[in-house]
Formats: structure tokens, C-alpha cells, sequence
């Protein structure tokens, strides 16, 4: 049995490999799950994952004790970053070069990586997105002039951010007591693009379980039972409590622990204006295209349109290359 994310739920389907959810536990039990976590793991309607927290989706962190309240659109988010980045400390850290970064600023340009199975990678949002994030650093100078995952999350824990964008699997980490002697935390949207209004939209998935289709009798009903175990509401609060990761089960929305919680509620807000990640095979085609152009562009040895177009060949080439 795989504990994974949705990624895998394209190919694995396309290969034949796993079941679906309705032929291992029957058509009604996805009733029970939150929908944006069984959106992410939907095909040829089918289920093929069965959810156990939902989101694994960006958002803005920002520590309090530097910024009290959070940036309302893209062009407030510049102006305090400015004013917050001095000596070794930055107004905004995020990994710079990772498409799974890049898909937020493109939703909130009005675009996606697909439509249906079809790259829309050379596109004027995508033109604009890098166009963005290229400003952040060149123009603005408000990121580090290098900075992946680990860096961002060194300088954000370290009290050397002020904002981070970065990932609900995140979010235990920065609430820890020796974290806290520097971070303050809050959770929020990242900014409205004020330019076009629009809020980012961040890819949102989750954990899933997978049970591959040669399973059968004893091994097959043991499975069953651990993933029934893990989706009851005993569990699913257990997550929310230890973990701050939002749960699959509708109910488990009503408990305190979340109701309550402002970080993990600013997660749910968040993830209110998300989209799926693709699950379609197409999506990793998209993924590898996207991310040595971004790198291009980030270095500023390509354009943000030159990008695009050698995104769009790259993935077209490679969605052919899948299809032979």
C-alpha cells in the first residue's frame, strides 16, 4: 500500500495499477471526504486515492513581531518587503526556481500549466508570472539573490524573514518553543495580484492512500481496515492536533482544534482559492518543461517570453515522446 501524494494517481491509474476507491469500498464512501482533497485524485470518473489530510498547499507565513498584519495585495506586499529588507534580512523568502512556487503567481495572471491534457505553458499569464517573479528579485531586491526550500525556511525560522511562502507541511515547524524566540507566526492568502485582481492560486493535493490492484483476500481486507483506521474521526483530529495539517473528513472541520485555531484556519482560507494539482499524467510532462526556464529566467539569462515558448516545445516534445 503507498502513503503518497497525488502525483502519483495519473500514471499509476494509466498503468493500470491501483484500484479505484469505488471498487475497493463501494460508491458511496467518498461521501464523507472534504472535496478539494478527492478533486486532486480524480480521473476518467474515478478516485483512485483515498484521502487522509487535504491541502499540501502554498501560503503566506509572516512573523508578527516584524509584520503585524499581512499584506492585502501584491503591490502592499512589495512596499512593506522593501521597507523590511535591510542588512541579512529579507522582506520575503520562497524557493525561487521550483515550478510548484510559480503556479500560484500564474493562477492569480489568469493561467495554468493545463487545459485538460493540453500544456498552456506560452501563454500571456505565464509571460507575465516570470515577469513577476524576476522583479521580485532583479528590480524590487526584496528575495535573496539565491534561495531554494532551505534556505527560505533557515532565514524565515531564524527571525530573518519577514513573510515566506511555503507549504502547510510547514506549518508544526514553525511553532516549535525554540522557533517561537523568533517567530511570531501568522498564516494568511498570499497577496492579490493587483494587477489583475485575482487571488494566487496555489495547487492544492494532499496525502493519499494507494492500494495496488493485485491485492486480494486477507491482504487486501488488512489494508481496508488500516485505511479505515486512518480516516476515522479519532485520527483525523489527532492530525489536525499534532501535526496542523487539515483533515480529509468533513466532520473532523467542526472540532475545536481547527475551528479555533487561526494558524489553521488561515491554511483553510487559503486553500479555499486553490485549484487540484492535474492529476493527468500530461503534469509531469509540464513540471520538467517548467523548471529549467524558470532557472533561466531567475538568472536572467532568458526572457520570461523565451521561457514560455521553450516551455510550451519542451512539453509538447515530451507528451509525445509519453504517447509512443
Amino acid at each position: 500500500m503507498l502513503w503518497t501524494v497525488n502525483d502519483h494517481a495519473g500514471p499509476f491509474a494509466t498503468m493500470g495499477i491501483i484500484s479505484s476507491v469505488e471498487e475497493m469500498f463501494g460508491t458511496g464512501y467518498t461521501d464523507k471526504f472534504v472535496q478539494p482533497g478527492l478533486e486532486a485524485v480524480e480521473m476518467d470518473g474515478k478516485t483512485w486515492g483515498i484521502p487522509i489530510s487535504v491541502g499540501n498547499h502554498l501560503m503566506l507565513m509572516y512573523n508578527k513581531k516584524l509584520l503585524p498584519e499581512p499584506p492585502k495585495d501584491t503591490d502592499e506586499m512589495i512596499a512593506i518587503a522593501k521597507e523590511l529588507t535591510t542588512g541579512d534580512q529579507y522582506g520575503l523568502v520562497f524557493n525561487l526556481n521550483e515550478p510548484f512556487w510559480l503556479a500560484p503567481w500564474l493562477g492569480g495572471f489568469g493561467g495554468w500549466p493545463l487545459d485538460g491534457n493540453t500544456p498552456t505553458l506560452n501563454t500571456e499569464a505565464m509571460v507575465n508570472a516570470l515577469q513577476f517573479i524576476h522583479d521580485l528579485k532583479f528590480k524590487h531586491q526584496i528575495v535573496p539573490r539565491e534561495a531554494d526550500a532551505e534556505t527560505a525556511d533557515s532565514l524565515f525560522k531564524e527571525g530573518k524573514a519577514a513573510m515566506i511562502i511555503t507549504g502547510d507541511w510547514a506549518l508544526s515547524s514553525y511553532i516549535t518553543p525554540e522557533v517561537k524566540r523568533n517567530v511570531e507566526l501568522g498564516v494568511a492568502r498570499i497577496p492579490m495580484i493587483s494587477e489583475t485582481g485575482l487571488w494566487p492560486s496555489p495547487m492544492t493535493s494532499g496525502k493519499y492512500f494507494m492500494i495496488p490492484n493485485y491485492l486480494t483476500g486477507d491482504r487486501l481486507e488488512y489494508c481496508k481496515k488500516l485505511v479505515n483506521y486512518f480516516v476515522s474521526p479519532e485520527l483525523q483530529n489527532l492530525f489536525v492536533k499534532e501535526h496542523a495539517r487539515l483533515p480529509a473528513l468533513i466532520e473532523a472541520f467542526d472540532e475545536p482544534a481547527l475551528a479555533e485555531d487561526p494558524i489553521l484556519l488561515g491554511s483553510a482560507d487559503q486553500m479555499v482559492v486553490g485549484k487540484p494539482m492535474p492529476t493527468v499524467p500530461e503534469m509531469r510532462a509540464c513540471w520538467d518543461a517548467m523548471f529549467p526556464n524558470i532557472e533561466g529566467v531567475m538568472s536572467d539569462r532568458m526572457t520570461p517570453q523565451e521561457a514560455a515558448e521553450a516551455m510550451q516545445v519542451a512539453a509538447e516534445r515530451a507528451i509525445r515522446e509519453m504517447d509512443r
